[in-house]
């Protein structure tokens, strides 16, 4: 893993450690407290989804330049 996926995962799984206790300390019922819950999680889902998405296109953006040196090296 590259130094930056690591500080994103580090980030995401703090965020929801730390939601996941302050909701757990708040006053709201059960069912409320899994609902939020559950909404913050599929946020952050989703949140990670196009993070990686956008890294995945980065990283496919490099190999691209990548071969066309080893073309130009090769021709």
């Amino acid at each position: 893993m590259k130094k930056e996926t690591k500080i994103i995962v580090g980030v995401l799984a703090g965020a929801a450690l730390g939601a996941t206790i302050a909701l757990a300390l708040s006053s709201d019922s059960t069912s409320d407290l899994k609902g939020k819950l559950s909404d913050f999680l599929a946020d952050l889902l989703d949140s990670s989804k196009d993070k990686l998405a956008g890294l995945a296109d980065k990283a496919s953006s490099v190999a691209d330049k990548v071969k066309d040196k080893i073309a130009d090296i090769n021709a």
